[in-house]
């Protein structure tokens, strides 16, 4: 097991924030970096690699969701988890984080006990998923390591939601996944999202595999089957 210090990145244009969280980040034993705007967080994730980012929506130079969108695009950060702060308010910019690919959202004004609590909880839930096995059914190979889906030999990129909405779907071929476990077991119990929010990703995944292998169950939920 990998045992040096989680590297987190955090990108945000009020430096009392950054204060705030890098301090309280850095006493959990976590290795913290800061960016003060889009195109800095984007340099500076490039440098270093960190195992998760924390980025401000409303930023100068881009906002956090272009800089999520930029990097799920390349796929050295396909299982890099990203977090979004969040005015209370800005519901319609939460559900765009997430639909770019974020993992989780904060409020502002932040609670560092509660951001803390949100990155262990995404680490607890990375570390489970990195121990998955390879997923094989038909000619569809999965394989929850390298967040990479290979049909009949060619290799297919998602992002790191929606390779984790497949992988679940696909771990049980033939059986109807609710919209509720979905929300629960891809987002977590802490992420308020919607259904809009799953069907967006079951698009793009159907898009993106190019094979009709996600059926819908109307009123239900969405299964696997070849």
């Amino acid at each position: 097991m990998d045992s040096r210090p989680r590297k987190i990145l955090i990108a945000d244009d009020e430096p009392d924030i950054l204060e705030i969280v890098s301090y309280n980040l850095g006493r959990e034993g976590y290795e913290v970096y800061t960016a003060r705007d889009g195109n800095e967080a984007i340099d500076r994730a490039r440098l270093l690699h960190p195992d998760l980012i924390i980025l401000d929506i409303m930023m100068p130079r881009k906002t956090g969701v272009e800089v999520c969108e930029i990097l799920r695009s390349q796929p050295a950060f396909q299982d890099t988890l990203i977090i979004f702060l969040t005015a209370l308010s800005d519901e319609t910019s939460q559900i765009k984080g997430l639909e770019t690919g974020a993992d989780d959202y904060v409020s502002k004004p932040i609670s560092p006990k509660v951001l803390i609590s949100r990155v262990n909880a995404l680490f607890r839930r990375s570390n489970h998923k990195e121990n998955g096995k390879n997923i094989e059914v038909g000619n569809v190979v999965i394989d929850p390591v390298k967040f990479l889906v290979n049909i009949a030999g060619q290799d297919v990129v998602l992002a790191k939601k929606e390779f984790e909405l497949l992988y679940l779907l696909a771990s049980r071929p033939g059986r109807v996944f609710l919209r509720n476990e979905i929300l629960s077991q891809v987002w977590g119990n802490d992420v308020i999202v919607g259904d809009r929010t799953i069907d967006v990703h079951i698009r793009k995944v159907r898009q993106k595999l190019g094979v009709d292998c996600i059926t819908t169950v109307k009123g239900v939920g969405y299964k696997f089957e070849m």
